[in-house]
């Protein structure tokens, strides 16, 4: 029994070690949590600061203060802060080799922030992976899909990438695409076009608004509409004026051809 006792007593330092490590450990990634949150809110509260600058420092200042807080664990358990800058140092080359990805991540989210080829609600295509750019952090790119699907793209395979930014200028261009019957006339459906677009508050004088025939299909002669409008706007002048032309041709006699099934009978 007294060798239990013995035993018990030689791990007792031990456990109580390990108890206050767990405590600091909980309590510095609740600081760390709080502290990165309140540096993320006042940087995005500043009127001249980018929000996507905030997300990223305030990553960073979370990830410094974990490693503080690391630190401070392993003095704990009597490791010094000295020996652990000898071990990684001398594991310095095997950390870099293993962490090389996450290495390369980081330093591509460094690239991001300074040369912020995107910011945060900004609607992006990143190498063939689009949608709204939610958070980008010390790591990685968080998108959210049209469809509310949240898609998460490590920081070194976006800087390695094409990007396609939607969303950096203030306006953009609608391109319509309509085909009318070889028999209407070409002027009366371009006049309609404009017509519509123009009597559109949301479709810009300039660059004023333009219409050609651009192609004589098989069975349509193909007209476009190129319209300017506020990048906001985009997809709901898109989807409204392609309505809104559609009933203007039917109520002035213009008709859009479709593809007819030829039945070919043979006499027995």
């Amino acid at each position: 029994m007294e060798d239990v006792v013995t035993q018990v007593g030689a791990f007792g330092p031990l456990i109580m070690s390990a108890i206050k490590a767990l405590i600091v450990l909980v309590l510095g990634w609740i600081v760390a949590g709080a502290i990165s949150g309140l540096v993320r809110r006042r940087i995005n509260a500043t009127p001249h600061i980018d929000p996507t600058l905030g997300n990223f420092v305030a990553s960073l200042v979370k990830w410094v203060l974990l490693a503080i807080v690391f630190v401070a664990v392993l003095g704990i358990f009597g490791i010094e802060a000295t020996s652990i800058v000898a071990i990684l140092g001398a594991a310095s080359l095997a950390i870099g080799l293993a962490l090389q990805g996450t290495l390369s991540d980081l330093a591509a989210g460094v690239m991001l922030v300074v040369f912020r080829p995107y910011k945060l609600g900004q609607y992006v295509d990143i190498g063939g992976t689009a949608g709204t750019v939610k958070d980008l952090n010390l790591f990685t790119t968080e998108l959210v899909t049209p469809d509310n699907v949240q898609i998460i793209v490590p920081n070194g395979q976006a800087w390695g990438s094409v990007i396609t930014n939607y969303s950096a200028h203030d306006t953009r261009r609608v391109d319509l695409v309509f085909g009318i019957d070889y028999g209407d006339s070409a002027d009366e459906a371009m006049n309609i076009i404009l017509d519509v677009a123009k009597a559109d508050d949301r479709i810009m004088a300039d660059p004023e608004p333009w219409v050609r025939v651009t192609n004589l299909g098989d069975s349509s002669v193909d007209l476009t509409a190129r319209l300017w409008c506020a990048a906001a706007d985009y997809w709901d002048v898109k989807f409204e004026l392609t309505k809104a032309i559609k009933e203007a041709f039917d109520a002035k006699g213009v008709s859009i051809p479709y593809p007819h099934s030829v039945e070919i009978h043979k006499e027995a």
